[in-house]
């Protein structure tokens, strides 16, 4: 099985509409969740069957998925298990994933409904936890020690720089989080860890535990760049238990516990925000000490916006080249200049800098926690986890000319204002 053959269908067309220069929030609304019929919620389908486990899970949404949960099973993206050697698969330009993403798991699955995700609860009635997908490819699960003993032995044969734990909003989630990490922590010593939180079930000594047991980075799936699209799409808008005001608490929590340079955030691109509102979020993280990790919106098949466009390129090249200029270049948002609508027509930074950013087009690759390579080259590369290897929007690899060629056509900065 390989990365790229998931979603399996064509991303939809969008009735051919005129293509916009940016995903404003009027057309990026999310359809409201259905009900789910009693005897299918928390996970009721796999819990009354209670098939066991037997090594690893693939994805098969012909059989009732069996009973599993963590911190005995994870599941781990379609990518890492390739590398791990746990699934056979190639994926586009590249042999491996230079992170080993690891998600916990259980029969009830996530609580939540953000609008945008495939692991929604409001996905119950068609499909068990285990087998959904998320950032576009399925998740095998594995036994955890099973995943120690080959990373123990070498069996990723180097290539993994990180491992993430995710976390997903269910009452065991921050037990089981430290669990795995102890685990890991105990046995594997050359690997760092960092944590994707869920600030909704968590406390200040929650993130202080994480610390205390041996994680290195602690970052914030914020993905929302506003409080309206954050509630629009986590919070009461689709019947989902998330708060803006308890993310960005539990981020300053981080942000003081884990120290400059080791927090962050998760942002999504495209789901009705301005680009403003997004470059202040990464200003903000920059002024706090922590970094900014981009994603494309790309329509997750089975959420409740999967019938809505991806990001169009040029908003999104146009954002990721300024979050890597604050990030990276010390460039400042209160020099950069937006028009009416918040869209970007000023980087603020001298034109022969911006053209050698673009040039070297390290700003266009995944954006996350660091690996080995540089400060400013991420691990978490999710190989096309945010579109399809047709027109990349995060490139997981080192872009070559004619990949900066296609994304100079991309930004289409003709007819924008450079500092000289």
């Amino acid at each position: 099985m390989s990365c790229l053959e998931f979603p399996r269908d064509a991303a939809p067309d969008f009735t051919g509409k005129a293509k916009k220069d940016f995903n404003d929030a009027e057309t990026m609304k999310p359809r409201a969740p259905a009900q789910v019929p009693q005897d299918l919620k928390n996970g009721g389908r796999v819990k009354a069957d209670g098939a066991r486990p037997e090594g690893v899970y693939r994805p098969d949404y012909r059989m009732l998925t069996p009973y599993m949960q963590s911190p005995d099973y994870v599941q781990m993206s379609t990518a890492a298990a390739i590398t791990l050697g746990v699934v056979p698969g190639k994926m586009h330009r590249t042999g491996c994933t230079r992170c080993l993403n690891l998600l916990l798991t259980y029969p009830e699955g996530c609580r939540a409904n953000c609008a945008y995700c495939g692991l929604a609860r409001h996905r119950e009635a068609e499909r068990d936890y285990a087998d959904r997908n998320f950032i576009r490819v399925d998740w095998p699960a594995v036994p955890y020690d099973e995943v120690l003993e080959i990373i123990q032995s070498g069996g990723d044969k180097g290539q993994f720089h990180r491992m993430c734990i995710s976390m997903i909003t269910h009452p065991r989630s921050d037990d089981d989080t430290r669990t795995v990490l102890r685990k890991w922590t105990e046995r594997i010593d050359h690997i760092p860890v960092s944590i994707l939180s869920n600030p909704t079930t968590m406390a200040r000594q929650d993130v202080q535990d994480l610390k205390d047991l041996g994680a290195e980075i602690f970052t914030v799936a914020l993905d929302a760049a506003n409080p309206d699209i954050f509630d629009q799409t986590r919070g009461r808008g689709v019947q989902s238990p998330h708060s803006w005001d308890k993310y960005w608490d539990v981020m300053k929590a981080a942000a003081e516990i884990f120290g400059p340079e080791k927090f962050g955030a998760h942002i999504i691109v495209g789901m009705g925000e301005s680009e403003y509102d997004v470059l202040k979020v990464v200003q903000d993280l920059r002024d706090m000490g922590g970094h900014s990790h981009m994603f494309a919106f790309f329509p997750e098949k089975g959420s409740l916006m999967d019938h809505l466009p991806p990001v169009p390129r040029t908003q999104w090249r146009r954002v990721q080249l300024a979050r890597y200029l604050i990030d990276y270049r010390e460039a400042r948002l209160e020099n950069m200049r937006f028009d009416e609508s918040g869209s970007l027509v000023d980087f603020g930074v001298p034109e022969s800098d911006l053209q050698a950013v673009i040039d070297a087009g390290t700003a266009f690759r995944t954006s996350g926690c660091p690996g080995k390579e540089a400060e400013d080259i991420s691990a978490c590369d999710r190989p096309y986890g945010d579109s399809p290897p047709s027109d990349i929007a995060s490139y997981p690899f080192k872009l070559n000319k004619k990949d900066v060629k296609k994304v100079r056509r991309q930004l289409a900065l003709e007819g924008m204002d450079g500092d000289d």
